[in-house]
Order: structure tokens, then sequence, then C-alpha cells
């Protein structure tokens, strides 16, 4: 819904980049929180990626914001990245290694 009712992830990484547009900061991260709730307990697993969003898109894999996204000392985007290096420093599988660790410290 970022670009409108009938957007698709090519609009809305037009949209981005058209907002920030000249601006010199352009940190930006992902954030994943995994809930779970055990026996009543409620346990939050946060996975985050910090980076920046890039001036062009880069790469042709991946989905969403990838193509515009860059974590922090990397030199390519999410998209330019194999599926392998990407799932090692993705937000999404920080929060499953936490989930994993704890499920398995049961």
């Amino acid at each position: 819904m970022y670009a409108g009712p009938d957007c698709n992830a090519e609009n809305n990484m037009q949209k981005v980049l058209k907002e920030i547009e000249g601006k010199t900061n352009r940190n930006a991260q992902f954030k994943t929180v995994i809930a779970l709730i055990l026996k009543g307990e409620e346990y939050f697993f946060e996975g985050v990626v910090k980076g920046e969003i890039l001036k062009e898109k880069k790469g042709k894999d991946g989905f969403g914001y990838d193509p515009i996204f860059r974590p922090v000392v990397y030199k390519e985007s999410f998209a330019e990245m194999s599926i392998a290096q990407k799932n090692e420093i993705s937000h999404r599988g920080l929060a499953v290694k936490k989930l994993v660790k704890f499920l398995a410290s049961l």
C-alpha cells in the first residue's frame, strides 16, 4: 500500500527513491520480530540489519526493497548477494537463529 492500492515492489522502490532523492542521510534498517507464546509466556526474537538506501537499483535477485538496500560494511545490495549470504545477515535470518537457539535450550 506504500505506493498506492495497486502497487507492487517496483512502485514502492521508485517511490522511496523519489522521496529521498538528493538526501545525504540514506541510513535505513530492516527489522523482524518473531513472537512466541509458550505455556502462557511471551518471548520475542529480534533481528535487525542496518544499511543504506542506494541511489539506484542494483542486482536482480531477492524481492521487495532488496535492489535498493545495501547492508553496512558490504559493497553489494541484498539483490546482488547469494541467497546464502543474504540469509546469514538478514533481519529474518537473525531473528530465526535466536528463536532456534531458544527452542534448542528448552
